[in-house]
This record gives C-alpha cells, sequence and structure tokens, in this order.
C-alpha cells in the first residue's frame, strides 16, 4: 500500500484552486481553509443552476436570444457542476468515516 504525502497533496489542491479561479498559488493566502474553498465551489454552482434555470425560463417565456441548443448546454453544464459537487462530498463523507473506524 503506498503512502500519501499530505503536504504534496495540499500544495496540488491549492495550486489547482489557484489555477480554476485564474490566479496561481503564490496569489493564494495561507489562511485559505477547505470549509471556504467548499463554501465557494458551493456558491459557484448555485450561481451556474440559477443561470440555467434563468435561461431555462426565459427560452420558454420567448423573451431570450439564447438558442435551444445554449439553453441545453447551460443545464448540462448545471449538471455536470453538481455532480462534480455531490463527488467531492461522497468523498470528504468516506475520508470522515474511513478515520472513524480506524483502531486506536
Amino acid at each position: 500500500m503506498s503512502e500519501i504525502n499530505t503536504d504534496d497533496l495540499l500544495s496540488q489542491m491549492r495550486v489547482m484552486a489557484a489555477q480554476a479561479q485564474g490566479g496561481t498559488a503564490a496569489e493564494q493566502t495561507e489562511d485559505t481553509d477547505f470549509g471556504g474553498l467548499l463554501k465557494q465551489s458551493i456558491d459557484q454552482v448555485n450561481e451556474i443552476q440559477r443561470q440555467s434555470r434563468s435561461a431555462k425560463e426565459e427560452f420558454q417565456a420567448g423573451t431570450s436570444d439564447m438558442s435551444l441548443a445554449e439553453v441545453m448546454l447551460a443545464s448540462e453544464k448545471a449538471g455536470i457542476a453538481f455532480q462534480s459537487v455531490l463527488q467531492v462530498r461522497n468523498k470528504v463523507i468516506q475520508a470522515y468515516q474511513d478515520v472513524i473506524n480506524m483502531p486506536l
């Protein structure tokens, strides 16, 4: 069984988070915690879903300049974003359960 270097993993996560936000890892502050990143991700997914719902409603009402393809893409983007947050949640719960079940 291989060991996981938590420092390397944490630095990789910070680099990926910085890239996702359009910055560099050096620009990220050290006080960014997992809870804050998770809340930020959930807020972003919520905004994507809100935009998708708005696009659907406007398209149905005929008040939007968006095509059906654009509305469907927005809907799929919202679905994929939700599924990714759901998978992160599942992994966090599994990790928590693994830690709780560890023998002392």
